[in-house]
């Protein structure tokens, strides 16, 4: 946090005006949100926008600290499954973002990239996102890949948008789901009234298909198994609750509330397929599932 103290010499100006004409680069509808969010005060008491100043009153405003533009390296532990000089992957622990973002400034797999490979990641990504090619939500587990120049990153892309870059996960979800396999082909684009969140819509969407077959069923809930031919945010966990079975623990699309001890998706990215952008070999990687998965299936197994 930082505080800034303003000193007035005005008369009856109104205090969101002389706060945007005092601070550098502050806008009158962001000093209307400060004032809103009781961030400045006189003598200890908060403000209201609608105050008039007065000569000698000592605003005292407080803002959050500005952001990094940049990624910095931490040394944070990571698995690393497979690297060379073109490519690392990483069995990502949940709980853990992928890239800095608003509310997400450092801890990041990116900041453990960063760290492990001593800054040598692709710039496509830009310098919040280097070396990412693809992404997996904070709370899904399991395999990312990310490139160590330029070339790499270009050449996985390539395969990502070619559907030659594959992925598979391992997904725990409600109800017994009757057929072996199947296919949900159904656009995603942006929740109507809620933008942190995707759904299943004409408006604004993109093509998204999942591609799903069942592993193993228990009472109440399913063990699939989703290969991903496209690859939208939020992709599997939209499908599956489409269908009607939500990923077990998945509190934005399925319950609101917590189950089997769990209050995040019970989602794993188990398998990836590649080409390698140097040699041109066919890769095939797997991480096991993690210990929370396998404690909730054990549980499962135990009460069928």
């Amino acid at each position: 946090m930082k505080t800034t103290q303003i000193k007035c010499e005005s008369i009856g100006e109104r205090l969101d005006v002389f706060l945007a004409d005092s601070i550098p680069g502050l806008t009158r509808s962001a000093a209307q949100r400060l004032l809103e969010a009781g961030c400045v005060e006189l003598y200890g008491v908060p403000l209201r926008k609608s105050h008039r100043t007065s000569p000698g009153e000592l605003f005292v405003v407080t803002t959050e600290e500005p952001e990094s533009a940049v990624a910095a390296p931490q040394d944070i532990k990571i698995e690393i499954v497979y690297e060379d000089d073109d490519v690392v992957v990483v069995n990502k622990a949940r709980g853990m973002v992928v890239h800095p973002a608003p509310g997400h400034p450092d801890g990041t797999l990116v900041n453990a990239l960063l760290h492990h490979c001593m800054g040598s990641l692709s710039g496509i990504g830009g310098v919040k996102r280097p070396g990412i090619v693809h992404r997996i939500d904070k709370d899904t587990s399991g395999l990312v890949i990310a490139a160590k120049h330029d070339r790499a990153h270009l050449s996985l892309a390539s395969q990502l948008s070619a559907r030659t870059l594959t992925r598979e996960y391992d997904a725990l979800v409600r109800g017994v789901i009757k057929s072996d396999s199947g296919t949900v082909d159904a656009p995603i684009g942006r929740h109507p009234t809620d933008r942190k969140r995707q759904a299943v819509t004409d408006k604004g969407s993109r093509p998204a298909v999942t591609h799903y077959e069942v592993d193993a069923r228990y009472a109440g809930f399913t063990h699939v198994r989703c290969r991903l031919e496209t690859g939208r945010t939020h992709q599997i966990r939209v499908h599956m609750a489409y269908i009607g079975h939500p990923v077990l623990g998945d509190m934005v699309y399925g319950r609101k509330k917590p189950e089997l001890g769990l209050s995040s998706q019970c989602l794993h990215a188990r398998k990836l397929r590649f080409i390698h952008p140097s040699t041109n070999e066919s890769m095939e990687l797997c991480a096991d599932l993690p210990g929370y998965f396998k404690e909730v299936l054990a549980r499962l197994n135990r009460e069928s």
